[in-house]
């Protein structure tokens, strides 16, 4: 059956799966942003389906078209998340039990959803460290124990239920656009959802969206066969693939236009953008799409867009590395080593020759040398600012590189040599985080000490936090410097690091 055949047949069963994909979920929201250059920029809120992505609709579709009997002996798939909530949801809905096969470096928090939407209709049983190997397990037993194997996207009927969320689209009567940016992994979601949307928008373009490291479709279509990647980042772990399906293969290759693939710098970025005109949190992979829409936008300028949040299902624990990585992927984070003299009074001054406009996010830096030192210091600002910066720095003397990029800077590796302080004291502390406020009290303890220590990275509150290392040329400057400290006025708080996490520290 070749790839056109294939299509209409999909559309076909688009049209069947209507009837049962409602059974369990209602239609998910279309939501418009508008963007200068007079983009209309909408979003498909699939955040907001009974398990929060779009797969509960694939799963279903195809498990309600399972026999009697085939629901009796149960049904087993592969999953390490969102597809396994979508099983899980079904099972429970039709009364049948389901094996869930997760690689052991599934996240609790996917576990547990899992669990919640299963119930007593679900078996989770963890193995390998892939996914490829969590599947070779469930299909060995699919075929051992004679249970319905339910494919994550390679398969016409877990197709057809994605589809619905692109006529949901079409009857929402908000089109046509000019454009769709759909995420691809397995292939299944975005397959589906172009094949629809050309039925009713035959002039739109369709743009089929890839995590760097993560190209295995486009790969494929190039290649005229699935292919399997020698690598595969994972950050954008619902689309991260390693091998696009055959079926979805035949089809992307027919409705696809136009293949991009975005960093995992930009997704962090699109993520942060959905929080500020929508208040929400996608996945990554669910704000690929809209990462890929941001990028080009520059061509966007007039035309009606399309992006599908296909998914919210993030650990708590990654938003950390997103907001990290957004700042760097939106081009607003960017991170320079200066070199100042090792004195007393040269890292106050440094501040003090910073541009008054100029947010600093970053902070890192240990004495390593006698006479030189070099802080790496993180700034939030647009490209023309930061270009600024650099001159304003240059002009002043300062030698400076810049390290946005650096392995040490990203895992915040701040060097340091104990053996070099002299009579060192460390303190935290809390600051009214507001401009410049670093650099006032560096003044009023700069006399007093030399910075050998300094370790500050913003979190989004109004009270700042740093652990700082001061050094000193007699133990009586040691003793005597909280003297001073409580003098300053430019803190809101200080603690001086106790003797024994002192000494685990030099």
């Amino acid at each position: 059956m070749d790839g056109e055949t294939r299509l209409q047949q999909l559309q076909q069963e688009i049209l069947f799966a209507r009837r049962r994909v409602y059974e369990v979920g209602d239609a998910t929201p279309l939501q418009s942003i508008r963007l200068e250059n007079d983009i209309d920029l909408w979003v498909k809120r699939e955040d907001l389906s009974p398990i929060h992505a779009y797969k509960w609709r694939g799963a279903y579709n195809k498990m309600a078209q399972l026999s009697a009997d085939e629901l009796k002996r149960g049904v087993v798939t592969a999953s390490a998340g969102n597809h396994a909530q979508g099983v899980a949801l079904a099972a429970c809905k039709l009364d049948t039990k389901a094996t869930i096969f997760m690689p052991l470096s599934t996240p609790r928090m996917k576990q547990l959803a899992v669990r919640r939407h299963g119930g007593e209709s679900v078996e989770i049983r963890l193995l390998g460290d892939t996914y490829d190997a969590a599947s070779k397990a469930a299909h060995q037993a699919a075929k051992q124990d004679g249970l319905s194997y339910i494919h994550a996207y390679d398969d016409l009927a877990v197709m057809a239920g994605q589809g619905t969320l692109a006529d949901e689209i079409v009857m929402s009567g908000h089109g046509p656009f000019d454009v769709a940016f759909l995420q691809v992994g397995g292939g299944g979601m975005a397959g589906a959802t172009a094949a629809w949307l050309k039925v009713h928008y035959p002039d739109i373009k369709i743009i089929g969206v890839e995590g760097e490291g993560q190209a295995s479709m486009a790969a494929a279509v190039q290649a005229g066969k699935p292919v399997a990647l020698d690598k595969l980042d994972i950050f954008c772990d619902g689309t991260a693939v390693r091998k696009a399906g055959t079926l979805t293969r035949e089809i992307c290759a027919e409705v696809i236009d136009e293949w991009m693939t975005v960093s995992n710098d930009e997704v962090a970025a699109a993520i942060q953008f959905h929080w500020e005109q929508l208040r929400c949190v996608p996945e990554p992979s669910g704000a690929m799409g809209m990462a890929a829409a941001l990028k080009t936008k520059d061509k966007l300028k007039g035309k009606r867009a399309l992006t599908i949040l296909c998914g919210a299902n993030m650990d708590f624990e990654q938003l950390a590395s997103v907001a990290r990585r957004a700042a760097v992927g939106a081009l607003h984070r960017r991170y320079l080593k200066i070199g100042i003299p090792e004195k007393s009074g040269a890292m106050y001054s440094l501040l003090n020759a910073l541009p008054d406009t100029v947010n600093i996010v970053d902070f890192q830096y240990g004495k390593i040398d006698q006479h030189e030192a070099a802080p790496v210091i993180g700034f939030d600002l647009n490209p023309l600012e930061f270009d600024g910066l650099k001159k304003a720095l240059r002009d002043g003397g300062y030698e400076i590189s810049e390290v946005t990029s650096d392995i040490d800077v990203n895992f915040r590796m701040i060097h340091y040599d104990p053996k070099l302080f002299a009579y060192p004291r460390f303190i935290t502390l809390e600051f009214h985080e507001r401009p410049g406020a670093l650099a006032d009290f560096l003044r009023e303890v700069s006399p007093h000490a030399n910075l050998c220590y300094f370790n500050y990275v913003y979190s989004g509150e109004r009270v700042g936090r740093a652990l700082l290392g001061f050094e000193f040329s007699s133990r009586q400057e040691h003793d005597e410097f909280t003297d001073h400290l409580d003098k300053a006025d430019a803190y809101r708080d200080y603690k001086i690091v106790s003797k024994d996490t002192l000494d685990r520290m030099v």
